[in-house]
């Protein structure tokens, strides 16, 4: 492509709206499933994981949890790929199709009582299809948006996180309507499919959308690489490495709200409709904080905004937990978790920018994709198994917060190693 080209292209550039529905929605498709899977884990793992021991049931639901994660760095060396030779479109057009066919197989699966062993099989099933479409989002839609305007991307690339927000509060909205509207014997019947359906109702609105947006003109000009994996496995693995390390508190610290239900009604014996409320507040912040932040980097850069959050957190972690737990009440725990999604939006929303920062364009999807994906799975998809067994290993309700201060110490020094990068 000539500079011409190129000049004439950019002249087409799309609506900066359009752009980000069409991207994000995808990701919120991702990020309500996921949501909703660990806000209803109590209900699943009765209704597919049925043991006497409710502790054990609740791990090995959360296993299923986890385990469907580990699919998700292949999907994001597989779309990821593709997205880098064939089209950042094309990979996200795969994405989401996947996503809905795993959303249908959770909504209208029989349970264990109708149909035996085939019940948790299948939802793991459907669960690893979810994951692997889930592995590819991430990196082609992050690519696609700071490709169509650079010029923007602190404040363009914070939207893919203020939509995991947005579907963290719909799925706990989900969550506090049901409690309040059903009895606990209905919602283990059948309510908890309720917002699995819901979730299916995006994805061909997403599908459509996607099917009408170009590629950039950066991409269209961008030497493709064929060997993309290859090409980070052998030349970019320190680029690799601080790409996971930037993301591994974050992603802590989402799964740790997705667990949130689970964690004051199991562990703190609080009341689900609580619970709920207190994830509600959190999807409030996380929508309406993370564009905001977004814009603030713009002028004041994004490194003081992303230490600034880390140290915050480092101090405020364990004290924060152990007065929650001390003085509990619905206003302590909201408090703890509105803190703890406040510190998140501030330091996830520069992420999606500097990691795409990391990567050259021709290996920006594959790059973003699997660092993303191996952060999420190995810190983020496990951190409820992790936490629960750690609360029940230890007999401390404090468990989850050394879990959050091992894991922000490994992002501020990747966060250091990646500012000796841009240096």
């Amino acid at each position: 492509m000539t500079d011409a080209q190129i000049v004439s292209e950019q002249k087409k550039k799309p609506s900066l709206y359009k752009t980000l529905f069409a991207t994000c929605i995808g990701n919120a498709l991702e990020w309500f499933d996921i949501a909703i899977y660990a806000f209803f884990a109590s209900y699943i793992a009765r209704a597919f994981f049925p043991v006497k021991d409710e502790t054990l049931s609740l791990i090995i639901t959360f296993a299923s949890f986890g385990i469907s994660f580990l699919i998700r760095p292949i999907g994001a060396i597989v779309l990821g790929a593709y997205a880098d030779k064939h089209g950042r479109k094309a990979s996200l057009l795969a994405s989401i199709a996947l996503m809905m066919v795993g959303s249908l197989m959770i909504a209208t699966m029989p349970t264990f009582a109708t149909i035996g062993i085939a019940a948790p099989i299948l939802i793991l099933v459907a669960r690893l299809i979810q994951g692997f479409s889930a592995g590819g989002e991430f990196g082609s839609s992050t690519a696609f948006l700071v490709e169509h305007f650079p010029e923007r991307k602190a404040f363009i690339a914070s939207w893919q996180f203020a939509t995991q927000g947005v579907s963290t509060l719909m799925a706990a909205l989900f969550g506090l309507i049901l409690a309040k509207t059903l009895t606990e014997a209905q919602i283990y019947d059948w309510g908890w499919r309720i917002p699995f359906i819901f979730g299916l109702l995006i994805g061909p609105v997403g599908l459509y959308i996607r099917r009408h947006i170009d590629e950039s003109p950066t991409f269209k000009a961008a030497e493709k690489s064929q060997q993309p994996l290859k090409e980070i496995v052998t030349r970019q693995k320190s680029l690799f490495f601080i790409a996971v390390g930037l993301m591994v508190i974050s992603t802590a610290i989402n799964y740790m709200l997705n667990y949130v239900p689970t964690y004051a009604t199991k562990t703190l014996g609080v009341a689900s409709s609580t619970a709920y409320t207190a994830t509600v507040v959190a999807g409030v912040i996380l929508t309406v904080v993370t564009p905001m932040v977004g814009l603030l980097a713009e002028k004041v850069g994004r490194l003081p905004l992303m230490v600034g959050s880390l140290v915050l957190l480092l101090v405020t972690v364990y004290p924060g937990f152990s007065l929650t737990i001390s003085y509990l009440s619905p206003t302590s725990l909201i408090l703890l978790i509105g803190w703890l999604a406040l510190l998140k939006s501030v330091y996830f929303a520069t992420v999606p920018s500097m990691m795409a920062d990391i990567f050259p364009v021709k290996t920006r999807a594959t790059g973003m994709a699997l660092s993303y994906n191996v952060a999420v799975t190995v810190f983020g998809g496990f951190a409820p198994m992790i936490c629960t067994s750690l609360i029940s290993l230890t007999g401390s309700s404090l468990a989850p917060s050394y879990y959050l201060i091992v894991v922000g110490f490994m992002s501020l020094f990747a966060l250091y190693k990646a500012n000796q990068l841009n240096r």
